[in-house]
């Protein structure tokens, strides 16, 4: 990438940051709905990976873009890759914190349930990380990160808000940290389809390397 940011939607994103080590923005979005035939934009998304993710994905070597975007086995060896994952969210249309975690906690219980993995340990976690939300209020630009560890099955969620330190949560039940990967990168299982074909689009051009 020649410059140093990427505009996602008149928000500027790096286009590699680190964390314990040096990640690329390979994948970026939105998340938007139609109301009333209006567009709403709700958050931009960045997808950081560590550019080595290519080794665990050899088997689509040569691949097209549009035959990643339409795989969803692909975007699950793109999630279990034991490689380090930070999703960055920038809100565009303001929200309060209690709103996002319900959309959290359907996501996940939804899933979790239909893949027979919700029991009393993951009801709790989730419990926990909707609290985390829920007295904050994301105007523009707030920012939410997600950092999963290469080797842990952990989530570190940290919000940025304006003028506000930073504050922390970690999510250590593995089941609820990995739905929420999956939420956001799980092909076209995941939120935001805009996301899902940046994926492809530069994943198929590093593969083809």
């Amino acid at each position: 990438m020649a410059s140093e940011t990427v505009l996602v939607d008149e928000i500027s994103y790096p286009a590699k940051i680190t964390t314990t080590k040096p990640l690329s923005l390979l994948g970026h979005g939105i998340t938007d709905m139609e109301i009333h035939f209006l567009q709403v934009k709700f958050y931009a998304i960045g997808v950081y990976l560590e550019p080595e993710v290519v080794n665990h994905l050899q088997q689509w070597k040569g691949k097209s873009a549009k035959e990643l975007e339409d795989s969803d086995d692909f975007f699950d060896a793109l999630i279990s890759a034991p490689v380090e994952k930070v999703i960055r969210l920038v809100v565009i249309k303001e929200i309060k914190g209690a709103q996002y975690g319900v959309q959290i906690e359907t996501a996940v219980r939804d899933r979790l349930a239909a893949d027979d993995k919700y029991e009393d340990e993951e009801e709790e976690a989730l419990e926990k990380a909707i609290e985390f939300f829920q007295s904050k209020y994301f105007k523009k630009n707030s920012v939410i990160t997600y950092h999963f560890p290469a080797n842990s099955s952990t989530a570190e969620i940290v919000v940025s808000l304006e003028g506000k330190e930073d504050s922390k949560y970690v999510v250590e039940n593995a089941n609820v940290a990995e739905t929420i990967k999956k939420w956001y990168l799980a092909g076209s299982r995941a939120i935001s389809p805009s996301t899902i074909t940046s994926l492809a689009t530069n994943l198929s051009a590093e593969l083809s390397k």
